[in-house]
């Protein structure tokens, strides 16, 4: 296999997670989008603008080529999880636009760099990686963050799969659902009767 298939591929599954993550946004009202469904406040809108934040991190300042994006909390540029929720003031055509605009600058580093270029990580504990490891980072924190979405999407309206038309989910509706669910509480009933 050569670098520019290795890249090409690596280029493919960041592209797949990212497009994952922008459709879990889809036909949603702005509370939707902002709402917190966990205890600790994830929403759908902030995982797109801390992943904008990332990319920008990594394919642009790590490798000397900034480009304009959210300061990253853990990385000590801003208050704890500012990166991970959306003011009143930022749309979500701002968020998005800025994300596919960051994007396509992370693409553009992946391009003119080979796969063993260096970059300078400005925290963490190995301040130094290649390009393959920072592509191998961000595929499987967007990875993770999609399925943040998958989980906070459901919650919200039901809505599951990883496309649109998607059927990598199993077959039923609402009812045979409700029974399916129903069904593994009570697996975990006997099996905490039983432990």
């Amino acid at each position: 296999m050569t670098e520019s298939d290795t890249k090409a591929d690596l280029r493919l599954y960041l592209q797949d997670a990212r497009d994952v993550l922008l459709w879990k946004l889809d036909g949603l009202s702005e509370y939707d989008i902002r709402r917190p469904m966990t205890p600790t406040g994830t929403n759908l809108l902030g995982l797109v603008k801390h992943l904008t934040g990332a990319e920008a991190a990594y394919f642009g300042e790590t490798f000397g080529r900034p480009v304009e994006g959210p300061p990253l909390w853990i990385a000590g540029a801003a208050e704890p999880n500012t990166d991970l929720w959306a003011t009143a003031a930022e749309t979500r055509e701002q968020i998005v636009d800025d994300y596919r605009r960051v994007c396509a600058h992370s693409d553009e580093t992946i391009e003119l760099l080979p796969l063993d270029a260096v970059g300078q990580v400005p925290w963490g504990p190995r301040p130094e990686l290649p390009l393959r490891r920072i592509l191998i980072h961000m595929i499987a924190e967007t990875q993770r963050h999609a399925g943040h979405a998958d989980i906070v999407r459901e919650l919200v309206d039901g809505a599951t799969g990883q496309r649109p038309g998607s059927d990598n989910v199993a077959p039923g509706d609402s009812a045979w659902w409700e029974d399916h669910r129903s069904r593994l509480e009570q697996v975990v009933k006997e099996a905490d009767s039983g432990a």
